[in-house]
């Protein structure tokens, strides 16, 4: 219990913000476990190591993150267009 009391008196950032933490997150998650794949298959298990999948994560994210800036406003657009609102 202590653990989600100190959550709920975080500080919570102002929802105009959304729109950027949303695809920071997701970019950050996305090409962490995609990296780790992508290496893997590349290298095999006893080649992997982590300064390669960390370095091959790094160079995704600073591609993924402002790709996803770019692209998301373009998915919300169409996914508005195929799904009907609630």
């Amino acid at each position: 219990m202590q653990n989600s009391k100190s959550l709920s008196s975080f500080k919570k950032l102002p929802n105009r913000y959304t729109s950027i933490v949303l695809p920071f997150f997701l970019s950050i998650i996305m090409t962490f476990i995609v990296s780790m794949v992508s290496t893997l298959r590349s290298l095999g298990l006893e080649e992997f190591s982590l300064y390669v999948w960390m370095s091959a994560w790094a160079i995704s994210w600073l591609i993924a993150f402002p790709t996803l800036l770019l692209v998301l406003p373009v998915v919300r657009k169409i996914t508005a267009i195929l799904v009907q609102p609630a």
